[in-house]
């Protein structure tokens, strides 16, 4: 099959979509997407959710669990684990 220089296919737009999200992408791979999205509605559209569902990560308040509460919850399941298999 013949490699394109300058047309990818969805699968290589979402790859760079999600590069671009992360500043990992080159320009060239930039300007690839770019013409790919003004032609296929399908890459629109998963650039678009994609945009969406960082934008809502980002916005999001999310209270995360320490490492000491984190261990705290382990140790506490391991007791009851072997309390289980005790029985």
């Amino acid at each position: 099959m013949k490699k394109r220089y300058l047309f990818i296919t969805c699968e290589e737009a979402q790859h760079i979509c999600d590069k671009a999200q992360y500043n990992e992408a080159t320009n060239w791979e930039k300007f690839k997407l770019t013409l790919r999205y003004f032609w296929c509605h399908i890459t629109r559209s998963y650039v678009k959710r994609n945009s969406k569902l960082s934008e809502s990560v980002k916005n999001s308040k999310l209270n995360c669990l320490k490492t000491i509460e984190r261990e705290q919850i382990k140790t506490q399941f391991t007791k009851e684990l072997s309390k289980q298999e005790r029985k």
